[in-house]
């Protein structure tokens, strides 16, 4: 039987898996989410490590970890849909364009659509996030107190609505659009030069090099959108300053253009780790499994010899 374009006789990969891995990366950075939110609310120009360390000086080093199963619960909504959904979406353009590998152009149309989809599934675990990140920053008495990222959906459904769930969607929206685009398309064209230009093996420490070029980009394109919708997302729904177009004029007006790349180190400093052990993570599970994302098959021919198909899986 002969193979077609965008077909291929290994298993595909499950829908799950980039959600996983995020998961198991958001463990490890998810102090530093935390304090990028909180300096993000709190218009905070601290170095970032100077007000980390001091959010546990204050509160006790396991605070850091204070609204981790928000951050667990995001990751298993947002990166599972971005990721499954981008290996969807590229497995059927390859088909629909009978093609073994997916053009830039494509991988960009197919990692944005994608990614806005996963912008929208993961809106109201964001919300639950920033709340819950941003609480350790606030006064007692103007704290949202969830006690788990659930019973942060729950609380936000029954006294405020579930059109609250709705609160920075476009602007979640495009952030997750630009997100996916930087990851995705930066990633795999990172290592496909490391691999084919440069001669590297495909190995960990190709794949934490092309993620470190993944995140840089990612974090640059997405600080505007990202900052907008913190601030967004973490007033409340009653609250005059969180209409958009108000939270940009008053922005403006107190900090200038400027604003709008507020906590760009911070913003790196989290998203490049979490970038780099999130596909590296990937990687190894995909090694276990021996799954392949579609942009990067190896499509073998139909009539290769059995010892030579083994070999290259």
């Amino acid at each position: 039987m002969s193979s077609k374009p965008g077909s291929s006789s290994k298993p595909k990969e499950p829908f799950w898996l980039g959600g996983a891995a995020a998961s198991m990366a958001v463990c490890f950075t998810h102090p530093l989410d935390q304090t990028k939110y909180r300096m993000q609310v709190l218009k905070s120009r601290e170095p970032m490590f100077r007000a980390l360390q001091g959010f546990a000086a204050r509160d006790g080093i396991p605070s850091l970890w204070t609204g981790l199963s928000a951050s667990i619960l995001r990751q298993s909504t947002y990166s599972t849909a971005r990721f499954g959904l981008y290996n969807i979406i590229a497995e059927r353009a390859k088909r629909y364009y009978r093609q073994e590998k997916l053009s830039m152009a494509a991988t960009i149309t197919c990692a944005g659509l994608a990614g806005g989809l996963a912008g929208l599934v993961g809106n109201p675990a964001e919300i639950v996030l920033v709340r819950m990140c941003a609480d350790g920053a606030k006064p007692v008495a103007q704290r949202f107190a969830y006690s788990n990222g659930v019973h942060g959906l729950y609380r936000i459904a029954r006294d405020e609505g579930l059109s609250t769930f709705s609160r920075g969607v476009s602007a979640n929206i495009t952030r997750s659009v630009l997100m996916n685009v930087g990851q995705i398309a930066t990633y795999a064209t990172a290592k496909q030069h490391l691999v084919g230009t440069f001669g590297l093996k495909d190995d960990v420490g190709t794949h934490t090099l092309a993620s470190l070029s993944a995140g840089t980009v990612a974090t640059t394109i997405c600080a505007p959108a990202d900052v907008l919708k913190s601030r967004i997302q973490s007033a409340t729904a009653s609250g005059a300053d969180g209409g958009i177009v108000q939270i940009i004029k008053t922005s403006l007006r107190e900090e200038g253009p400027r604003f709008l790349m507020r906590g760009w180190l911070p913003a790196w400093l989290r998203l490049t780790p979490h970038t780099v052990l999130t596909f590296v993570f990937m990687e190894q599970l995909r090694n276990l499994t021996q799954w392949k994302m579609p942009a990067t098959e190896v499509m073998i021919p139909a009539g290769t010899p059995v010892a030579v198909k083994a070999e290259a899986r």
